[in-house]
């Protein structure tokens, strides 16, 4: 038995001294040297007693190293759990518990913060920083720079992806190599990407897009990647001329868009931009056609199945729709109540079915038996419709998931907060749709009887639990929520009301 997913995407780059990652400040890491800090890392976590099928939490800023821990989990059968940068101490402990991970590597910064999560989790605590420092490759430059590659099956489990529900209980994705595998070849070839494709990545490394998506398809295909520690629009335009593809979430497409430097020249020479990890609006669509000449391609995925569907590489990608059904993967749009799949231009939820689909949620055999079919169709919690050329269209979703800035933001974990606030009666969290993010969340309260609830005081105290990009942007407070005859907050109808907030 092999490794599928490391002899794929890694190990057939062992001992290719072309270059893999291409960094701000201009250096260069070949596929070799990448894949030789890798082993290094591998043999660390093996002497740190983490064996194939452990999992280990990582919450680092993206940096070589840190794409080199991913590797040297793959390498080594760990299932690797990577963790928003942004998230609390709070959070990362539920996560950390949740997988039983034996190993928390954490920003030196943030250790003494994360010290007590590690320990009443049993777990090994190690740092390492952007810039390569810190405990844990202090200790690897001491191991071997080979490692031997642990066997493992296409069905084994190669990585976790936590995401939430409207309960605001964080679930535990778990995705098989196969899961991966499948998804980076289909998306290589969907995307024609080859070993002279060199990929802008200004993505994060902790989320699908960055990673899964991206990181994965250059490594499939043998191409390089321009590096970026994150979007900045000086570097990213600095970059651009030496790029063939890019990958961004829509926000970035609106911030190039707004600089004067940013022009048909400047783009010219480039082969393909894709958009994704929230919807792009048709408008951007049009205006970054009209000042490039490019179309952007947009696609539809998410934390559980990676992508599903993406316009056509040859052929017209549709502003406002998601494309087709990737190669290998079945969608389907399906009354909610029945099940029953409906006919094409009705407004339905989305199912998915393929080899992208993830085995189901740690620990939660009923939340997986709710959302993953018998037949193997997974029920996204998406709304959509094929339109009469069977483009997919994402309309909405059956669920209170608010996109903001291409990161899921889930209600329920805000509102618990914010009715323990003083002064609030209840809460109720929405997205409402932004210029620069697509969605941004606000917070509508209503106050106890003889109460005025100082919400400046609120913003700061939710901070200490929440990360940044979950906190409400605006708090209103209104006499009462609206609600129908059974006692539900009608949140569309708070949508509605507030819609224009930021972009009227």
């Amino acid at each position: 038995m092999t490794n599928p997913l490391y002899d794929t995407l890694f190990g057939k780059h062992q001992g290719k001294t072309t270059p893999f990652l291409r960094l701000a400040d201009g250096s260069v890491i070949t596929h070799d040297g990448f894949l030789q800090t890798a082993a290094q890392y591998a043999n660390l976590l093996t002497d740190l007693g983490v064996t194939a099928g452990d999992r280990i939490a990582v919450q680092i800023a993206k940096s070589p190293q840190a794409l080199a821990v991913y590797a040297a989990c793959v390498q080594a059968g760990i299932i690797f759990l990577p963790l928003n940068t942004a998230y609390t101490a709070d959070e990362v402990s539920y996560f950390v518990e949740n997988s039983g991970a034996r190993v928390l590597l954490c920003d030196e910064s943030r250790a003494a913060d994360l010290a007590p999560v590690a320990q009443a989790a049993k777990a090994v605590i190690e740092t390492l920083n952007e810039d390569g420092s810190g405990s844990f490759s202090t200790k690897a430059v001491a191991h071997p720079t080979s490692f031997a590659t642990i066997a493992r099956s296409a069905d084994d489990l190669a990585a976790f992806l936590y995401t939430s529900g409207t309960t605001g209980r964080s679930k535990g994705a778990m995705l098989t190599q196969a899961n991966l595998l499948s998804n980076a070849k289909t998306l290589a070839e969907a995307w024609k990407f080859t070993d002279t494709d060199v990929l802008l990545h200004a993505l994060p490394i902790f989320h699908t897009h960055g990673l899964f998506v991206a990181t994965n398809i250059t490594l499939y295909a043998g191409g390089q990647m321009i590096f970026l520690p994150k979007f900045d629009l000086d570097s990213v335009i600095a970059n651009l001329p030496k790029a063939t593809t890019m990958m961004g979430v829509p926000t970035f497409y609106t911030r190039l868009l707004d600089d004067g430097r940013f022009t048909k020249d400047l783009a010219q020479h480039m082969r393909l931009f894709v958009s994704g990890s929230a919807p792009l609006l048709s408008e951007t669509h049009v205006s970054f056609e009209t000042r490039t000449g490019h179309r952007i391609l947009e696609r539809y995925g998410m934390t559980e199945t990676n992508m599903n569907t993406s316009n056509p590489y040859d052929g017209e990608r549709r502003a406002g729709t998601v494309g087709f059904a990737l190669e290998g993967t079945e969608v389907k749009i399906t009354d909610a109540a029945t099940g029953e799949t409906l006919p094409q231009g009705d407004i339905g939820q989305i199912e998915v079915r393929g080899p992208n689909v993830f085995k189901g949620y740690w620990q939660m055999p009923e939340k997986t038996a709710e959302e993953l079919r018998d037949d193997g169709f997974f029920i996204t919690g998406d709304l959509g419709q094929f339109d009469k050329d069977g483009y997919l269209q994402i309309v909405g979703r059956n669920k209170d998931l608010i996109i903001s800035g291409g990161y899921n933001i889930y209600p329920k974990e805000v509102e618990l907060l914010l009715d323990e606030e003083d002064g609030v009666l209840e809460s109720a969290v929405i997205g409402v749709p932004h210029p620069d993010f697509g969605e941004t969340v606000v917070g509508v309260l209503v106050a106890q009887a003889g109460a005025t609830p100082d919400l400046n005081a609120i913003k700061a105290n939710m901070g200490k639990s929440l990360a940044r990009f979950k906190l409400p942007q605006k708090l209103v407070i209104l006499p009462e929520l609206p609600r129908n005859t059974m006692g539900k907050v009608q949140k569309k109808a708070l949508r509605e009301q507030f819609a224009d907030l930021f972009t009227g």
